[in-house]
């Protein structure tokens, strides 16, 4: 009797995510965990007093908003997100049903490594259960209590770990390595310092004819407020200490700060100015190459190379 034995290919394993791989993956939670990488980043920092995170905003083209990274889960937590904004949305109204029920059951705000725990249980579920799919998104999520401020990092595999500094999204690994060289100095840092080392966390992710503008940075803060950085009269939720999100004009002095304390001209890189008008030589150049053989390139022009 001759038995056939089957070959399978990689796609054998990954059509669910209850079937492991020899290797003894789950190719559907990998899966997830690129499409975190391929967000924009996000980095999370805390000292004693204060927990900060720093997101970059992406926009799908000229014509629409910057998209947004921050969000509210209750007065004392919040989140950033890397990867699918719509399963973001999932996790972040199932984590404010539980902070809200925390204080309509108990009469107190849920503890930050509770509500964290409980959607890594969920999103665990996911990864377990036949018919589901793991969420396609992380979370760096900041938050106070009695025990003082904090930063977790949620994964969708369903995993989650609280840290002094982290980042996640597409190019974090060189925020990492900045925030690796520098984290034994945020314990005892400022709020100023620690939003500067957040921003040069931040910077390190961008491509390099990028930079921080007030356009695509976000900044949120839980924590004691600093009246020498933070406009008081526009948040009453710094004025508490409370969860609050500063972006466009409001991120503005903090990064004109930052470029101080790196020797930077305050208003950043400087937009390239309108090409001038063409002279008359130039004109009767154009003109005359209206003469010139087929394939010739046209008087005046630069031949240049396509990106591939």
């Amino acid at each position: 009797m001759v038995c056939h034995i089957p070959f399978f290919f990689r796609n054998s394993y990954d059509s669910d995510n209850t079937t492991f791989s020899p290797q003894g993956k789950l190719f559907q939670v990998e899966y997830a965990l690129e499409a975190v990488k391929q967000g924009s980043a996000a980095i999370g920092l805390r000292s004693k007093n204060h927990a900060v995170l720093l997101t970059l905003k992406r926009s799908t083209g000229e014509l629409a908003t910057y998209q947004k990274k921050l969000i509210r889960i209750d007065d004392h937590v919040g989140v950033a997100i890397a990867g699918l904004t719509s399963d973001a949305r999932v996790l972040s109204n199932f984590m404010r049903q539980q902070a809200m029920r925390s204080r309509m059951t108990f009469g107190r705000a849920i503890p930050v490594g509770r509500i964290v725990q409980s959607i890594a249980d969920r999103a665990q579920t996911n990864t377990q259960e036949y018919g589901r799919r793991p969420y396609g998104v992380g979370f760096l999520v900041i938050g106070q209590d009695e025990t003082g401020p904090h930063l977790y990092e949620f994964s969708p595999s369903g995993t989650a770990f609280e840290y002094y500094a982290h980042s996640i999204g597409a190019r974090s690994q060189s925020a990492k390595t900045y925030l690796e060289k520098n984290f034994e100095s945020f314990e005892d840092a400022p709020l100023a310092e620690l939003i500067n080392h957040g921003l040069s966390a931040l910077h390190d992710t961008l491509q390099q004819d990028k930079s921080l503008s007030l356009h695509n940075t976000s900044i949120a803060i839980i924590g004691p407020p600093d009246a020498e950085i933070e406009n008081l009269a526009q948040s009453a939720a710094a004025k508490r200490g409370n969860f609050r999100v500063w972006e466009n004009e409001g991120v503005e002095e903090l990064l004109k700060a930052w470029r101080r304390s790196r020797g930077e001209p305050e208003d950043g890189p400087q937009e390239e100015q309108p090409a001038a008008q063409p002279s008359a030589e130039q004109a009767q150049s154009a003109e005359g190459s209206e003469n010139a053989p087929a394939g010739a390139p046209a008087g005046g022009e630069d031949v240049t190379m396509e990106e591939q």
